[in-house]
């Protein structure tokens, strides 16, 4: 079901119009379903528990960077998720939501020596790794703070996710992970390091899938290595198999999670059963934008009708800086009105105040609307706030969460104050 539907011609959250949102709040303003988060990290949750896995042998971990909100991530933990990190600022939001450390993996090709410091002080589930360097580096990190680094490796498996360039992580161009001929030695080099506890397998191979068949092509190609690895004495204890299963954005039709599961734990049980006497292997998951992607829209306001030569343009008081995805992925966005309206209808840019060309939301939209009229940018929970800037000194936006009639401010809008309050002048 949607949670973002029309009751008597009035865009409403849940049960609460968002027009009255707007009225308590402002805009812009980033609006979230507590129904949907719960509903669509349920679909991965019971998938598991409907294949026989249990919190020892499956792990869902929200992916941090598609929304980090503090109540977002307090929520999921709640419901028993662990957490997928790029930075220790990440895990420090982890934390602050009361997630827990042990349920926590590290990706990102870059971490830091005090990253590293900050992860294993706090005791984390596992590094993924991305190159020999990392490894050399944690190991000596692990050593110096008298602890054993547990870590997987992320695996390159050169497997085509079909979807944005820039969101495309699995090829040999891509600057993420090991690359799949290169995964053995990489592998011995880590077994031998004295402070690295080798643990498991990880490859991530892009966002938006709306397709599972090359997240199943990936999982073959990992399958192949754990086998491999095996023979070598090298015996791993997780499959993580990433996130990137896509959301509705324009009439797209993702795979539904829980038949993407059923088919995948099929084919790991089939593994398991014919090469390891049906021992299990613990299944681990970085979703993100299909958590969070559709239970979170972008309240915005029409400051201007502009009709010019050749387009009419809606400007809005919400900009680039607050939605960063159509600027730079030509991302589509649904625009609704907030309230529908009998009058003719025209064709519109809804654009920004920034001053950037770049600036649009949506391109060549229907709407019938009129300057003071609220428009929902939809499908905005992921990769929205978190992508979010002060450019042009503006401040980032409010955030909210409903729940049911209830409506909870869990970040407030900040001022301009807020955004120069850690400069100086000079003497």
């Amino acid at each position: 079901m949607s949670h973002f539907s029309y009751q008597d011609g009035v865009l409403c959250a849940e049960n609460t119009p968002l027009a009255q949102i707007a009225q308590q709040f402002g805009s812009p303003t980033y609006i979230y379903s507590k129904a949907a988060l719960v509903e669509n990290f349920s679909a991965y949750a019971d998938a598991c528990k409907q294949h026989g896995r249990n919190d020892e042998t499956a792990l869902v971990c929200y992916s941090v960077k598609s929304n980090s909100n503090l109540a977002v991530l307090n929520l999921l933990g709640k419901l028993g998720s662990g957490f997928d990190i790029v930075s220790g600022g990440e895990l420090l939001r982890v934390l602050a939501a009361g997630g827990s450390p042990r349920k926590v993996i590290f990706s990102g090709v870059g971490k830091s020596r005090e990253e590293m410091q900050l992860a294993l002080s706090h005791d984390i589930l596992c590094f993924n790794v991305e190159s020999i360097p990392e490894l050399h580096r944690l190991n000596a990190v692990a050593t110096e703070m008298g602890k054993k680094a547990a870590v997987s490796l992320r695996v390159n498996p050169n497997v085509d996710a079909k979807t944005h360039p820039y969101i495309s992580t699995g090829l040999k161009d891509n600057k993420f992970g090991i690359a799949y001929e290169d995964t053995l030695t990489t592998y011995r080099v880590a077994a031998a390091l004295p402070n690295i506890e080798v643990v498991g397998i990880d490859c991530h191979i892009g966002s938006q899938l709306l397709d599972d068949a090359p997240l199943l092509e990936a999982v073959d190609k990992l399958i192949e290595l754990i086998d491999t690895l095996d023979a070598e004495g090298i015996h791993l204890h997780h499959l993580d198999i990433g996130g990137g299963i896509g959301i509705n954005y324009d009439n797209d039709q993702p795979v539904a999670v829980g038949d993407y599961l059923a088919r995948l734990f099929a084919k790991i049980d089939a593994w398991r059963k014919q090469k390891h006497g049906g021992a299990p292997i613990k299944v681990l998951f970085e979703p993100g934008r299909s958590i969070v992607g559709n239970a979170g829209i972008l309240l915005t306001e029409v400051q201007y009708i502009k009709h010019g030569e050749t387009k009419n343009f809606a400007i809005v008081d919400a900009a680039m800086n607050d939605l960063m995805r159509p600027a730079m992925y030509e991302a589509w966005h649904g625009v609704l009105p907030v309230q529908q309206r009998d009058s003719a209808v025209a064709t519109y840019d809804v654009v920004g105040p920034v001053c950037e060309s770049g600036d649009w939301l949506a391109r060549s939209r229907e709407l019938a609307i009129e300057e003071g009229d609220l428009l929902a940018i939809m499908s905005a929970g992921a990769y929205g706030m978190t992508m979010s800037s002060n450019y042009n000194t503006r401040g980032r936006a409010a955030e909210v969460m409903v729940d049911g009639d209830k409506v909870h401010l869990i970040r407030k809008r900040e001022a301009a104050s807020d955004l120069f309050a850690l400069e100086s002048l000079l003497p």
